[in-house]
């Protein structure tokens, strides 16, 4: 639109006077009290407005989509080993008494000629029980420290990425229209009498492109600290009970021979007595062994599964807004110059009459 108003100016400008509209120079009859002369047309400027369209540039934002990585929580089982207690057997030896029979020899009185019996004190050895201290061994419950772990969460500082628009500037080119002079004299053409027509220091539209800096945002990553969970083992002191064996002293019967005078009656001879032993089979006591299983508790350990919170990254979608142009027509006035045959009348002054 603008090249072409440009270029009705430039015809207009350099624009020949036309035969259809030119107005007769003949000399017309007047009366003898009007003066004389002829009618002629003369070139004028007429100054108008017209309506033109010119195509600007809109900045506008258009949302968009962006995607960024969000943290997560996400649950999984980890192994732990737990300590149970699993009944067992073990053969353990207890002390029994068992009664068995020995061999003995035991004198008599063998009568050699006669036999008579005569009364006489004979020593023998009769068991007995006596009291003694026999150590033994006894489980005991003492107190102990174990060392165990246990997980904590720590708060600590991550980095991370923010976005955030800092000003700048950008150089942009704006059209303009500027009035530039066209020196010299311009031929216009001739008239009906073959006068020429010229013109001086005529006037031209010349489109420039004038720079501006503009004020744009720009998207730029600023590293902040955000917080997170750590988990960390922390050692702690645990009271057990641990089993310990302490030795003691337990009271046991322990069998005994004494000696006691018998009243007994041997067979004796008038001439002499021989005596002669007899084996014969006494009972007596044994200490033993015997094996018992006794029901005991050991320790294991079993491995379990716990949940465990564990940080991920997902996929996430952001909204942002891009700038874009937008290109659309608006209306502008400008102000044109066309130019006009006025009808004027021409005085003529006679000299030496008029043929």
């Amino acid at each position: 639109m603008k090249c072409w108003a440009f270029l009705v100016i430039l015809g207009c400008t350099f624009a020949v006077p036309s035969h259809s509209a030119s107005v007769s120079l003949s000399r017309s009859k007047r009366s003898h009290h009007e003066p004389e002369g002829y009618w002629s047309k003369k070139l004028t400027w007429k100054t108008e407005w017209v309506k033109a369209w010119k195509t600007e540039k809109k900045l506008v934002w258009k949302p968009d989509w962006k995607k960024i990585q969000v943290p997560a929580w996400k649950e999984i089982q980890v192994p732990i080993w737990k300590e149970i207690q699993v009944p067992d057997w073990k053969v353990v030896s207890k002390p029994i008494w068992k009664e068995i029979q020995v061999p003995a020899w035991k004198e008599i009185q063998v009568p050699d000629w006669k036999e008579i019996q005569v009364p006489a004190w004979k020593e023998i050895q009769v068991p007995d029980w006596k009291e003694i201290q026999v150590p033994d061994w006894k489980e005991i419950q003492v107190p102990a420290w174990k060392q165990i772990w246990k997980p904590i969460w720590v708060e600590t500082q991550v980095p991370a990425w923010k976005e955030i628009q800092v000003p700048d500037w950008k150089q942009i080119w704006v059209p303009e229209w500027v009035k530039v002079g066209i020196p010299g004299e311009h031929y216009l053409g001739k008239d009906h009498h073959g006068s020429e027509y010229t013109a001086h220091d005529l006037w031209k539209k010349k489109l420039i492109w004038k720079p501006q800096w503009k004020k744009i945002w720009r998207t730029e990553k600023k590293q902040i600290w955000v917080p997170s969970k750590k988990m960390e083992w922390k050692a702690e002191w645990k009271q057990i009970w641990k089993t310990e064996k302490k030795q003691i002293w337990r009271t046991e019967k322990k069998q005994i021979w004494r000696t006691e005078k018998k009243q007994i009656w041997i067979p004796k001879k008038e001439q002499i007595w021989r005596t002669e032993k007899k084996q014969i089979w006494i009972p007596k006591k044994e200490l033993a062994w015997k094996q018992e299983k006794v029901q005991i508790w050991r320790t294991e350990k079993i491995q379990k599964w716990v949940t465990e919170k564990k940080q991920i990254w997902k996929d996430d979608w952001k909204q942002i807004w891009v700038p874009i142009w937008k290109t659309r027509e608006v209306p502008v006035w400008k102000k044109v110059s066309t130019p006009v045959w006025e009808k004027v009348w021409v005085k003529v002054h006679h000299h030496h009459g008029w043929d």
